[in-house]
């Protein structure tokens, strides 16, 4: 049975919710008993012996999956409407399948439910349907947690490398479904997170950042759309959706924002929320470096990736505007304003502002 079908065969989760469900919990906080109950049941576990702290509440609702006082996994609560329901998640559990076919690179396994499918949906005491995907729990601390996470990244490059090689070969499945992240997604009226905008006040601020704009989309006005630059993109290979083991062995843990857009998008992704860091440039060029391993990049694909890291981090000051501050570590969620006009004015001056 396809990972399609298995989702045809599962209830559709409730749209008439959202993730404010959620703000009473803060991290560490015990999941609602409907939630700890109904995870149990979808995975055939024993309640007793069942703990499920919050993890993050950001694009989903996060909690680990505690056995007998062990962690054995991570539950994902999905946003309603975010990714489109089971069929969506469906598509993003076949392709990591495929991706589970790379040498070297580690990835997140999900588990099926005892149903087989790798999606069950959880209704709350409103008998609202929540999708829920679990994936099995990976020893180890997210980079984010480092001080510097640069030393990491010319292997991110070089998966990411390879994960595009891989989709530009892979035959997509029957039904597959996934969002974009195409420049009307990231800024202006349409962008997915809302617009950039609402979290400025002053005036000068606003120009500054909508000069930066502009020039980025000037500079990605011959970025063509073909199979060679757009494709399935991860979308969101940042430090906390990466995890460092026992030896520095990394593993992606995250796939829930993977979609359609451009390759180099990729690049901006890793720098999530961090580009305006004094160790970013070495994330940076860690990263083109191990891409370069697996795939060539030219001086143009640098001025439009770093043009794009620019869309980027406009497109998450407007994240901002939704989103709760521990959904990052602490005191980067005050720094985004901040580093964002940064980021504007190094990009405003050198549109290779992420690689000097």
């Amino acid at each position: 049975m396809t990972a399609t079908t298995r989702a045809e065969l599962v209830e559709q989760p409730s749209t008439d919710v959202s993730l404010h469900a959620f703000d009473a919990l803060g991290k560490g906080a015990p999941a609602p008993y409907w939630l700890h109950r109904g995870v149990c049941a979808a995975w055939g576990l024993e309640p007793m012996r069942v703990e499920m702290p919050l993890i993050t509440v950001s694009e989903n609702a996060t909690f680990r999956l505690d056995l007998d006082g062990r962690p054995v996994g991570v539950v994902r609560v999905s946003q309603p409407g975010y990714v489109g329901g089971p069929a969506a998640i469906a598509s993003e559990i076949a392709w990591l399948g495929a991706l589970h076919a790379l040498d070297e690179v580690r990835l997140i396994d999900p588990v099926p439910t005892v149903r087989g499918g790798f999606t069950a949906v959880v209704k709350d005491t409103r008998g609202h349907g929540w999708a829920c995907v679990s994936t099995r729990f990976v020893e180890g601390s997210p980079l984010e947690d480092l001080d510097d996470p640069a030393e990491c990244y010319r292997t991110i490059g070089r998966w990411t490398a390879r994960f595009h090689q891989h989709a530009r070969s892979w035959e997509l499945p029957h039904a597959f479904e996934r969002f974009t992240w195409d420049l009307p997604d990231l800024v202006g009226p349409t962008a997915r997170w809302g617009p950039w905008e609402a979290a400025v006040q002053r005036a000068e601020d606003e120009l500054l950042l909508a000069r930066a704009q502009d020039r980025a989309l000037e500079l990605l006005a011959d970025l063509p759309a073909t199979r060679e630059h757009r494709g399935l993109i991860h979308a969101d290979l940042r430090p906390s959706n990466i995890m460092a083991g026992a030896g520095g062995a990394l593993t992606v843990i995250d796939f829930d924002d993977c979609g359609f857009g451009f390759y180099l998008y990729d690049f901006a992704a890793a720098l999530s929320f961090v580009d305006h860091e004094p160790y970013a440039p070495a994330m940076a060029r860690a990263w083109v470096a191990g891409y370069r391993e697996v795939s060539p990049l030219s001086e143009v694909d640098l001025l439009h990736a770093c043009a794009l890291a620019m869309l980027r981090r406009l497109q998450l000051l407007g994240w901002t505007t939704g989103h709760r501050a521990d959904a990052l570590p602490e005191g980067l969620f005050d720094a985004q304003l901040p580093g964002s006009l940064q980021c504007a004015q190094r990009f405003l001056d050198d549109p290779l502002w992420l690689l000097r």
